[in-house]
């Protein structure tokens, strides 16, 4: 088994580290004190290809494998986690999806803007009565000629108030009575599209989280994705390859509380010596770092799965549950070691430990995604 990077992955890493050391770096913080989206990073991402990660080239994406994806997100949320949060909906739930299940007409009308940043997309299905309970939805879209109309609301939408495009999951009424889930490409164009104020959180503040209402939109038929019943189908998948960009984005925030706790022991001297020469001290970052080193290659195991068409629902479940509780767990401690300075706003670690707690909630509470660990285990994918 090779635990070694290729060489492009190692390229991807270089690259991508450095333009967020050097762009996203002094934004960051400004970006998370006003809670605001900034667009002129989003351009600055684009010369980066960060839109269109895994994309073909033909639609202009970069058409790199799911380890090299992973990466991506880590070192860009390693720096600004809302930021990593925009770029991997966008991608992995967003852009997906479509990539995936789009007829070609599809392909070519959206993904070309997807990939160039020129349109932000995403992915919403929590409703205010169906969270963890994917199958209790109520959004309902009827038949209507060579339309669908969706009548409904939907709550905690990543990307919510930025994307022009959405993958949007339903209920289906047709004339002949049949019924069930499907997904639609939603636009903010469309009449009778709303959008909520904008969530005022905890963490991810750079991430414009609001609510949709949809008021007898008219969705074209040809904006449906895939089969019309295949909706459920799209969605679990979907979501299978987005815990994968979540768990990496809580892999970034883990690493860059640890590097920070690191420099700052080194540096912080009591009792006439550096306190990291403390048990007490080392012994946590001896403890994060294994942690961390653990998450990533449980990261790259679903990713590779992936690119190698294997099974990879309860990888993705795994990874997602552990990144997220050892990044909220290396998030904590490396707070308590910088101490009274670690609670204060003029250092990084406090957003750090702000942001890292819904990684643990959205695209499925860690709770769910013991569920489904357990599920696959008893279903004979031990």
């Amino acid at each position: 088994m090779n635990f070694e990077l290729k060489d492009k992955q190692k390229l991807v890493r270089s690259s991508v580290r450095k333009f967020s050391e050097e762009v996203l770096a002094p934004v960051a913080p400004i970006i998370d004190r006003d809670a605001e989206f900034s667009w002129d990073t989003a351009k600055e991402l684009s010369k980066i290809n960060a839109w269109g990660i895994q994309l073909p080239e033909k639609y202009g994406g970069a058409d790199l494998d799911s380890i090299s994806y992973s990466i991506t997100i880590e070192e860009i949320s390693r720096i600004c986690a809302s930021t990593g949060l925009t770029v991997t909906v966008h991608n992995s739930v967003g852009a997906y999806p479509i990539y995936k299940w789009g007829s070609e007409e599809q392909k070519e009308k959206f993904l070309p803007d997807l990939a160039s940043g020129n349109k932000i997309t995403g992915f919403t299905w929590t409703e205010p009565n169906a969270g963890s309970d994917a199958s209790g939805i109520e959004c309902l879209a009827v038949e209507d000629g060579d339309d669908f109309v969706l009548n409904g609301s939907k709550i905690f939408v990543t990307n919510g108030a930025i994307a022009s495009v959405l993958v949007v999951g339903t209920r289906f009424k047709k004339e002949n009575g049949e019924e069930g889930m499907t997904a639609l490409l939603v636009e903010k164009d469309m009449e009778g599209y709303e959008i909520g104020t904008k969530e005022d959180k905890l963490g991810m503040r750079g991430n414009p989280t609001t609510s949709l209402y949809f008021n007898n939109v008219r969705v074209p038929k040809e904006n449906v994705l895939g089969k019309i019943s295949d909706g459920f189908k799209i969605a679990m998948q979907t979501l299978d390859v987005g815990r994968i960009g979540i768990a990496a984005q809580a892999l970034g925030i883990a690493q860059a509380a640890y590097e920070h706790a690191v420099e700052y022991s080194k540096g912080r001297i009591q009792f006439r010596k550096p306190i990291s020469n403390f048990q007490g001290v080392s012994f946590k970052l001896a403890e994060m770092a294994t942690n961390i080193d653990a998450a990533r290659l449980l990261v790259y195991r679903a990713a590779y799965l992936k690119d190698n068409r294997e099974r990879f629902t309860k990888e993705s479940a795994m990874c997602k549950y552990y990144a997220s509780k050892i990044a909220r767990k290396a998030t904590q401690e490396a707070l308590q070691v910088h101490g009274g300075y670690g609670y204060m706003k003029d250092l990084p670690v406090e957003r750090y430990y702000r942001d890292v707690k819904v990684t643990e909630i959205y695209e499925g509470t860690s709770e769910i995604m013991k569920l489904i660990i357990a599920q696959q285990i008893l279903r004979g994918n031990i």
